[in-house]
């Protein structure tokens, strides 16, 4: 799988949120994509007969490390929608009206 592109709009301040928008969908994508990996790894390991308690407290800790760096990304993530939150509100009512 390629990786998505996003193409430079017309420079308007609705594209620059649009863009941003889209710019967040596919981080969070990314995201998912790397979850999915780590849990796919996770149900191997414990699916190990010969598995070590060392090695599930490894694993345990490389977990808890990866969900707290999504976590933070998730926030930043969050902090860039919010950034436009207000006008994204204002665009939506006046499509609807």
């Amino acid at each position: 799988m390629g990786m998505p592109v996003i193409e430079p709009g017309e420079g308007s301040r609705e594209q620059a949120i649009t863009d941003l928008i889209q710019s967040v969908a596919l981080q969070e994508a990314a995201l998912s994509h790397i979850l999915n990996a780590e849990g796919e790894k996770m149900q191997k390991i414990i699916g190990m007969h010969d598995v070590s308690q060392e090695e599930l407290l490894r694993l345990n800790r490389s977990v808890q490390s990866l969900v707290n760096a999504v976590t933070r990304l998730e926030m930043i993530f969050l902090a860039k929608l919010e950034l436009f939150e207000d006008e994204m509100h204002v665009e939506h009512d006046q499509h609807q009206a």
